[in-house]
């Protein structure tokens, strides 16, 4: 062998020593899994010369060594031991667990790689408190939402009737998990009744999130309003009022009124439930019908005007049970009143003050000879500059 073949296969052997040495360093990788179910550890090397594999758990306890098993764990089982691979399994896994566990190679020196077991705690269902069945108008309730055993800290989201609201969150760590909590504080009115007021929690361990739903009751005092079945009710017609009521809870009795009184006529006003018919109309039944409904929280009215127009009477174009709508506006006939009086009044005074400016010239013209003369054509032939300004006096006059 020439010292060039020597010195290539003296190199050649240093490579592949390097080679082999790298292959010998285990490989592993990060593990990431819900509590509660199963997790798999694999060991592997490129290279071995039948050296054992063994597996730590984040204490630093053996547990395989090879294809024997060293830690009496019911829960750790073996997949498969080669000399290149060395797999295990951990069942039923706790959030405990969790941690950095070891993977050696028992050449000289000893060769470790870590890997990390990281464990998803599965937040518990929620459950909503706070619930007062039933609130009343006007209440200030506050809903709280807990979830617990979450890792890492769960997220809360609240839906009114599907839409989100904002709550308060808390976070509290418990152990290696998390209880989470959020409230919803607000006014109590009678649009929450039949709300539906939803808690959802959403977490990476979750394939859907979890979602827990209360309907709020709500009491409240009842609002009235009378619809009738005709727009222009004219004599001889029926007309039918119903008092339609909201309220909760919902009043059973509707009682009717006239006036202030009773009804009048029970013959033609008859009386069903919430409904009130009146047959053959005349005039005699204009006037202001009241319906009135309670429940325990309180009692409430609604009151029509009925004017009832002759049988050939031209139907307006508006409802004649709208106050204000029927009828001449007197505030506006008052207002043109008002201004055709305050330009007449001051046409008089314009016309007044010209006049009165004419006259007095002209008693002033005629005065002027007028001391001495026996009589008014002496007057007028003595005045001052008769003959000069006898033209300006006709100009004067035109």
């Amino acid at each position: 062998m020439t010292p060039k073949q020597y010195l290539i296969f003296i190199l050649s052997g240093l490579c592949a020593d390097v080679i082999k040495g790298q292959g010998q360093f285990p490989i592993t990788q990060n593990v990431t899994v819900v509590e509660g179910t199963s997790a798999n550890m694999t060991c592997r090397v490129d290279y071995n010369d039948n050296t054992s594999l063994q597996w730590s758990n984040p204490a630093q306890q053996t547990l395989f060594f090879g294809d024997k098993k060293a830690l009496r764990d019911h829960r750790i089982e073996l997949v498969r031991a080669s000399s290149q691979e060395l797999t295990i399994r951990i069942n039923d896994i706790s959030l405990s667990d969790e941690g950095q566990y070891t993977c050696s190679l028992f050449t000289m020196p000893v060769k470790t790689t870590k890997a990390f077991l990281t464990v998803l705690g599965v937040p518990g269902r929620p459950e909503i408190t706070g619930f007062t069945k039933p609130a009343m108008e006007g209440d200030i309730i506050t809903l709280t939402c807990t979830t617990t055993g979450s890792k890492p800290a769960a997220r809360i989201q609240w839906l009114r009737n599907d839409k989100e609201v904002q709550g308060t969150t808390h976070v509290n760590a418990t152990g290696k998990s998390f209880t989470v909590r959020s409230t919803l504080q607000f006014e109590v009115d009678r649009w929450d009744d039949g709300v539906a007021y939803t808690c959802s929690v959403e977490h990476e361990s979750l394939p859907n999130p979890y979602m827990t739903t209360e309907v709020l009751e709500v009491h409240y005092v009842p609002h009235l309003e009378i619809k009738h079945s005709l727009i222009i009710p004219q004599e001889g017609q029926y007309l039918k009022l119903e008092c339609v009521s909201t309220g909760n809870p919902i009043p059973d009795l509707v009682l009717w009124s006239k006036d202030g009184g009773e009804l009048p006529d029970i013959e033609r006003m008859i009386v069903e439930g919430k409904e009130l018919t009146i047959t053959t109309l005349n005039k005699t039944d204009n006037g202001t019908y009241r319906c009135e409904a309670s429940n325990h929280l309180g009692t409430s009215t609604a009151e029509y005007i009925l004017f009832v127009y002759a049988k050939d009477f031209p139907e307006p174009t508006t409802d004649p049970n709208a106050l204000g709508q029927h009828g001449p506006d007197h505030a506006l006939i008052g207002g043109v009143v008002a201004v055709v009086v305050f330009i007449t009044l001051c046409l008089i005074i314009v016309l007044g003050r010209y006049l009165a400016r004419h006259k007095g010239t002209y008693l002033t013209h005629e005065a002027k000879g007028a001391e001495d003369a026996p009589d008014a054509d002496t007057a007028i032939i003595n005045a001052e500059g008769n003959h000069m300004h006898a033209e300006e006096k006709k100009e004067y006059f035109i």
